[in-house]
């Protein structure tokens, strides 16, 4: 069952994305309409969870559906939790750093997950207990290392301009002790290059159920420990801040955002 699903799932995002290609481009910078603040949405993005929606809908029509842009449902055993265009500030303006983000939940925990990035094909998979691959080579468990050659992922609090000053000095603290920081603009390719062990580490505040839902069983499935900034364990649902990093990277970047940040 679970390999039908994964199957099901790389499927879905492969369509969505090869949909986000074919127009990807054909405008000028800057396009798509406004959510809220700094926050936007094209046709493209409604478009590609429906896209979605209805492949998985078919592989397993009694979970519900939690996406970001149509339907935002729990259900008591399984949920897909769904980001068809995470990274699409990126893609308005042109820049093909953004990917497809689909995970199926069993209860309060990942199972299986997927993260795609179209300009790239390259595919990101995971399931519980089971490992999790990149364009289907095995990762390897996080090995620990020294901070001081960590590149560390971050995002802006364009969504939360009350913790502006806590991310600056954050920003502050992590860019002395560790080798760089990058703000790339797609949270679940962040989380699918640190289970990958191109970035050490990341942190950010305000991230929602679906910019995280399948990055989280990779990070699991690869050894690397996350939590709430304070070092409570991390539920997407409930939590602001959110931070992971291999062993020995991760502790020192906990303490400097709960410094940062305080009780958030």
């Amino acid at each position: 069952m679970e390999q039908t699903l994964l199957t099901a799932m790389i499927a879905a995002a492969r369509e969505a994305g090869a949909f986000q290609l074919s127009e990807f481009r054909r405008r000028g910078p800057g396009w798509g309409d406004t959510k809220a603040a700094h926050d936007f949405v094209s046709f493209v993005d409604v478009e590609s969870e429906r896209l979605i929606k209805t492949t998985l809908g078919k592989a397993l029509p009694e979970a519900a559906f939690y996406g970001e842009e149509t339907e935002q449902q729990r259900g008591v055993q399984y949920t897909w939790i769904v980001d068809p265009l995470d990274g699409t500030t990126n893609f308005l303006s042109g820049l093909d750093h953004f990917s497809v983000s689909i995970a199926l939940w069993e209860g309060e925990r990942p199972k299986l997950a997927v993260i795609y990035k179209p300009a790239t094909e390259e595919l990101f998979t995971a399931a519980d207990g089971l490992g999790a691959w990149r364009n289907g080579v095995l990762l390897e468990r996080a090995a620990p290392m020294d901070c001081g050659a960590a590149l560390i992922a971050t995002g802006t609090p364009y969504r939360s301009p009350d913790t502006a000053q806590a991310f600056y000095h954050a920003l502050d603290q992590v860019l002395k002790k560790f080798r760089d920081v990058r703000r790339c603009g797609s949270a679940a390719l962040d989380l699918a290059y640190l289970a990958a062990g191109f970035f050490q580490g990341f942190w950010e505040v305000d991230l929602q159920p679906y910019d995280v839902a399948a990055g989280l069983l990779l990070l699991k499935e690869t050894g690397h420990p996350f939590s709430t900034f304070q070092g409570r364990p991390y539920d997407p649902f409930k939590h602001r801040g959110f931070v992971t990093g291999r062993p020995g990277v991760y502790e020192t970047l906990q303490r400097q955002v709960a410094a940062a940040y305080g009780d958030l």
